[in-house]
């Protein structure tokens, strides 16, 4: 049996639906949730994974899944508004986007256009990098809320500083090398273009 999955990607979450099988999950849009949802996801061996193109919250997640070389297309939401409208079944919820997204994975079958190796390869490095750095930000918060000394609190906010700005040109370095993937380069035009809120203008 082969599996399509859609992803509705949102600030600060995942959500998941797999047909057709019709089953559903979400994860949190951080390194603890992209690693749980690239371990699901090859453990499927999804024929096809399917999210649209709302503006960058897309970028890190399919950082992680072209690193992991699953078949990914990212699509124009304009194209899942007209089929969702085709099919009667409006996307309005989280939820109901990513069930959308699945069907039309499954029913339209988009080209998947996964990364090369070297590229992947890359993208796997970036994305390591960047879990480790968030890890090495927290373990520093911590700190800075455990620490009573000035002087350790200037050193630990110095490092935390540091930590941040790593992290702003390891997701910069992130979203150039996606938006020069294969996955990426054949929507390149709505990518620049397609507003965040683009997806929730889909009204009758």
């Amino acid at each position: 049996m082969e599996h399509f999955v859609g992803i509705d990607v949102a600030k600060d979450r995942l959500d998941v639906h797999i047909r057709p099988s019709g089953e559903a999950f979400t994860v949190a849009r951080d390194s603890q949730g992209l690693a749980m949802l690239v371990k699901r996801l090859q453990a499927l061996a999804p024929a096809l994974v399917v999210m649209e193109a709302t503006g960058g919250y897309e970028m890190v997640v399919a950082s992680a899944l072209g690193a992991a070389q699953l078949p990914l297309a990212v699509v124009n939401p304009r194209q899942i508004c007209d089929f969702a409208r085709a099919t009667g079944k409006l996307a309005k919820t989280d939820r109901t986007d990513a069930a959308a997204n699945a069907h039309f994975a499954e029913a339209v079958r988009p080209a998947a256009r996964p990364i090369a190796d070297a590229q992947a390869q890359a993208l796997g490095e970036l994305v390591a990098r960047r879990r480790q750095v968030i890890e090495m930000i927290i373990a520093e918060r911590h700190r800075r809320r455990m620490a009573s000394q000035r002087r350790v609190i200037r050193a630990i906010e110095r490092h935390l500083a540091l930590l941040q700005a790593e992290l702003s040109e390891l997701e910069g370095d992130i979203d150039g090398a996606i938006r020069n993937s294969p996955a990426c380069q054949a929507d390149a035009d709505l990518l620049a273009s397609v507003p965040g809120s683009a997806k929730r203008h889909c009204a009758p």
